[in-house]
């Protein structure tokens, strides 16, 4: 498929065995390209974090193909995962994942050190993506510091500031309030979104639905696509 960044088929993932067994994605077939902005929502327990973390090299599937610009991620060795997943995805997790050792600052900054950038030009890059996020004055303190809002935004700060192919958004304004939230979402879609990046984001939050170009809606581990577009 022409322009495809993501292209998955026949995903299913189950935990457990026999009568214990419980289905967290059920043949789970979709596509996104470069250029959008797609939503997967759906009620909590829905599968969809599930469905993230297959996508993007996490959490192997029972069955079924991943490939990510053409690459066939689950067709890779542990060691070609990981550096797939270093080179071309940057996600943002639920629980923000953020090293409590580390200043706010180095957090931004590891994803680009672990490329290989050098340690001063990493620092000042990621001073600039702390500063997007408005967080450029917390820059020296520890995440065990900030608050749950603030964390999020470091780890949304972290995530783009690597200029990955692939962004994977988990409930991105879960801890922001309204405004803040929206704010992130819009400066992702307009800054971060270009012909040579596809953004996929989980959401319950409906204040910003209206920036997916494309919306699929998850339910019992199926995905449904309604075809929702968005201006």
């Amino acid at each position: 498929m022409v322009n495809t960044a993501i292209d998955a088929r026949g995903l299913t993932r189950w935990f457990g065995e026999g009568d214990t067994r419980t289905y967290a994605v059920r043949d789970a077939t979709f596509a996104a390209r470069f250029h959008e902005m797609l939503y997967i929502v759906g009620p909590s327990g829905s599968g969809k974090t599930t469905l993230l973390s297959i996508i993007s090299g996490i959490l192997r599937p029972n069955s079924g193909t991943v490939a990510i610009d053409g690459t066939d991620v689950w067709g890779l060795r542990e060691r070609q995962i990981a550096a797939l997943r270093l080179g071309k995805i940057g996600f943002v997790f639920q629980d923000y994942h953020l090293f409590p050792t580390l200043s706010t600052r180095e957090n931004v900054a590891v994803p680009l050190v672990l490329k290989r950038v050098a340690w001063n030009e990493a620092m000042r890059t990621a001073d600039i993506y702390l500063d997007v996020v408005g967080l450029a004055k917390r820059a020296g303190l520890p995440p065990t510091r900030l608050s749950g809002g603030e964390q999020q935004r470091v780890a949304i700060a972290r995530a783009i500031a690597a200029k990955p192919e692939l962004l994977i958004l988990d409930e991105p304004t879960a801890s922001l309030d309204g405004d803040t939230g929206r704010k992130i979402v819009e400066f992702v879609k307009t800054q971060v979104l270009d012909d040579h990046t596809c953004i996929v984001v989980v959401t319950h939050d409906d204040r910003i639905y209206s920036f997916a170009d494309r919306i699929l809606h998850m339910e019992d581990g199926r995905l449904l696509d309604d075809g929702g577009h968005h201006a």
